[in-house]
């Protein structure tokens, strides 16, 4: 496979990922990172850096609006919950490191 491909194929499932991912607003973020180790702001995180490396000035409300489909703040207002003791509990024990 040629390097411009590969890369439309990874786009596409970024893309995927990424509508998947705005779709379901059930799943929060701390579920996330406690059961991959990665979270809606680790992605506008990668995407951010992905950029920089790049050259292109970008913000992180900028990244977040991408993955997120709105603004962060009006995301967090409408679709996060309180995330149980639980939750607090296993993410302080799965706590990623990046």
């Amino acid at each position: 496979m040629d390097d411009k491909t590969r890369t439309e194929l990874e786009a596409a499932a970024f893309r995927r990922l990424v509508s998947h991912l705005r779709e379901r607003t059930d799943v929060q973020n701390i579920d996330m990172m406690n059961l991959a180790g990665f979270c809606r702001n680790c992605l506008s995180n990668w995407y951010r850096d992905a950029a920089t490396e790049r050259g292109i000035d970008m913000d992180k409300d900028t990244s977040r609006e991408i993955v997120y489909g709105m603004p962060y703040a009006q995301w967090k207002e409408k679709y996060q919950t309180e995330a149980t003791n639980a939750q607090k509990a296993a993410f302080e024990v799965n706590k990623p490191e990046h």
